[in-house]
């Protein structure tokens, strides 16, 4: 591959690293500000994630073996602070006449390259963050600035010396990019779903592409805090056994996140409340503790459960566990309420919580994601 192909590859799966790690917060904010996620909606902040991620790549690679005799080489050529130093480069390497010839020129296709680099970050800033044009025009300066200074230092001295120029013209053109940004952000409004649907308070459907949204959120936030308590023990008091293992790491996340918080709050597990939905019982209300074990037994819990068992007894519990993960995905999609097999076992309905601002009792709807 050449090296802007491995740039992009790179900035691409950095961006889908770094959406992992923000996609709850994303989620819950979206939700709380907006009333919903919207699908264009994601694909122009994973987008952003992406094009932050190629800031990174397309300044800083490829990276050279930064030897002594390289930086001896090299060592007049890292910094030029001339303003407007790219016409003289452009008269200089022009070879021909005509617009044609122009667009050939190098240094033409520098500077346009440079404009181009920051003009997204001045239509997502002004579109995505509602941020006005001095303030695009600081940032845009700002993270070019940081750039360079990058670039200056060797990425902050972790080089032996610099490898890449800093150039104030970059500084000049990266943030008339950011303006022009500015100017083209009204071009994202064509793309449907930029405003909510209803207003963030109006409650919203309990459909099943939002059930599964919390149930997943509910699997990932299970795995991520066991993953991270296993690693800090491990530092902190060497390799656990098997048993310890499969407890701090599965059952009791699962047993936190899943069945003390709705038992401490309003019955909802982690991921409902990202979603802002709540199980209610045949009154309406908060479901009684019973309602709520047989559900955690029968639901998300009771996957983690048996995956704990299988860790520690290797009974074949592994293919249970399975079937009760399936089970519960399809029974969240295929009846009308999309109460999961927890909820049917458990006899409880799932409502969206602003249903009960105004209420005692919620009113349940189904229907077209919102």
């Amino acid at each position: 591959m050449t090296d802007p192909t491995i740039s992009a590859v790179i900035a691409v799966f950095a961006g889908f690293v770094l959406a992992g790690f923000l996609a709850v917060p994303y989620i819950a904010a979206s939700y709380r500000r907006r009333g919903e996620l919207g699908f264009w909606r994601i694909l122009l902040v994973f987008g952003f994630l992406v094009y932050a991620m190629s800031l990174w790549t397309y300044t800083l690679l490829p990276i050279p073996e930064t030897t002594t005799a390289w930086c001896a080489e090299h060592a007049s050529s890292h910094l030029q602070l001339r303003p407007f130093q790219f016409v003289a480069d452009i008269r200089r390497e022009q070879t021909g006449a005509g617009l044609r010839a122009f667009l050939r020129n190098p240094a033409v296709q520098q500077a346009v390259f440079n404009v181009a680099l920051f003009v997204p970050l001045g239509m997502f800033v002004r579109h995505l963050f509602r941020r006005g044009f001095l303030t695009i025009v600081a940032l845009g300066f700002a993270v070019s600035l940081f750039i360079e200074c990058t670039q200056l230092t060797g990425v902050w001295f972790l080089f032996e010396c610099p490898y890449r120029l800093a150039d104030v013209d970059d500084l000049l053109t990266n943030t008339l990019g950011a303006a022009v940004g500015f100017g083209l952000a009204p071009l994202l409004r064509l793309l449907p779903g930029n405003e909510p649907s209803a207003p963030p308070g109006t409650p919203r459907p309990v459909t099943a592409r939002r059930r599964l949204l919390g149930m997943a959120v509910d699997v990932v936030s299970v795995i991520l805090l066991g993953t991270t308590v296993g690693i800090v023990t491990t530092v902190l008091a060497g390799e656990p056994n098997t048993v310890v293992t499969a407890l701090i790491g599965t059952f009791l996340p699962a047993l936190l996140l899943l069945f003390v918080i709705p038992v401490a709050g309003n019955g909802a597990s982690f991921g409902q409340r990202v979603v802002l939905l709540r199980p209610t019982g045949p009154d309406g209300g908060k479901p009684s503790l019973w309602r709520m074990i047989v559900r955690f037994l029968t639901g998300s819990g009771g996957y983690f459960t048996l995956l704990t068992l299988a860790s520690v007894v290797n009974g074949g519990f592994e293919p249970l566990a399975n079937l009760l993960f399936f089970a519960s995905g399809i029974l969240a999609i295929r009846p009308e309420g999309h109460q999961g097999l927890s909820g049917l076992v458990a006899g409880l309905r799932m409502a969206d919580v602003r249903a009960f601002d105004d209420q005692e009792v919620p009113s349940l709807v189904s229907g077209k994601d919102g």
